[in-house]
């Protein structure tokens, strides 16, 4: 397939432009996150906000009393789910749920947005186990990057259908690399429009780095531990055929990222079995 664009760049900054029009964040998580980062805010203001969209706080609830979070007590509440979750934790993964909300109306013959959201779900699980294994803080932030790594791949599909369906068919008959194939036709590919939609939307660094950075991990200069994480999860998740998202090959992995996460293999089984357990679950909430 040939490139579209002589200049790509504008080509991609009209296919931002268009869908930041069509899919604004949800005005409640721009208001959110300004209550976070108040000196002023209670946990009270913040629950009160989260609380006013009603689906929201059903899903978020059911995530925090859900095996993945496994706390002992019962969350009953947004205030006390912003107490013991946090509350940029709980930020991200609102973020997440609205998201997914924004993307509803793919076509099937496109893609089937179940086993997207499967194969992304999957990624942010494992990414979340690895950070636990990893002792890391905030392992919802990896979570929520998992969710959203291959977000620029929805963003094509809503503006360029019918060139995503040909690239799909492409790499099935040709059994390539997608994001190779993107980058061959567009110029481009789902990494860079994903990660420039996140940037207009003022999303964190710290998701934001793993979403452009999740095919090249090398790239990553703010949060290269993240990057690599999700890179990894991302290519666990294509070899076990955890949901399907256009790509058809698994990509290599990057042995600078392995060396990053530094663990041993065997570590990787019970992380595996660990993630499908919590994953039926977050998929009854979340899909």
């Amino acid at each position: 397939m040939a490139i579209l664009d002589r200049d790509s760049s504008i080509r991609l900054e009209r296919i931002i432009e268009e869908t930041s029009t069509v899919y604004s964040l949800p005005l409640f998580y721009e208001r959110l996150n300004e209550v976070i980062n108040h000196p002023k805010s209670s946990i009270a203001d913040i629950s009160r906000i989260i609380t006013e969209d009603q689906g929201l706080t059903v899903k978020l609830l059911k995530l925090a009393n859900s095996p993945m979070f496994g706390y002992y007590a019962k969350i009953e509440s947004i205030t006390k789910a912003v107490t013991i979750i946090g509350t940029q934790p709980l930020r991200d993964l609102a973020l997440a749920v609205s998201v997914m909300d924004v993307f509803r109306n793919i076509p099937e013959e496109l893609m089937n947005m179940r086993s997207f959201w499967h194969h992304c779900i999957s990624c942010g699980t494992i990414a979340r186990n690895l950070a636990i294994y990893l002792h890391e803080r905030n392992v919802e932030r990896f979570f929520v990057a998992g969710m959203l790594h291959d977000i620029g791949q929805l963003i094509l599909c809503t503006s360029i259908p019918d060139v995503v369906g040909a690239m799909i068919e492409e790499c099935r008959a040709q059994e390539t690399i997608y994001y190779e194939e993107e980058k061959k036709c567009l110029g481009f590919d789902h990494t860079d429009i994903g990660a420039s939609l996140l940037s207009k939307w003022k999303i964190p660094a710290a998701i934001l780095d793993p979403v452009a950075c999740h095919h090249k991990p090398a790239a990553a200069e703010q949060y290269p531990l993240e990057t690599a994480v999700v890179h990894l999860s991302d290519i666990i998740c294509q070899a076990m055929q955890w949901g399907r998202t256009g790509a058809q090959v698994v990509p290599p992995l990057d042995e600078a990222a392995w060396e990053r996460i530094n663990i041993p293999v065997s570590i990787l089984g019970v992380i595996l079995k660990q993630s499908e357990l919590q994953l039926e679950d977050a998929m009854a909430i979340l899909a």
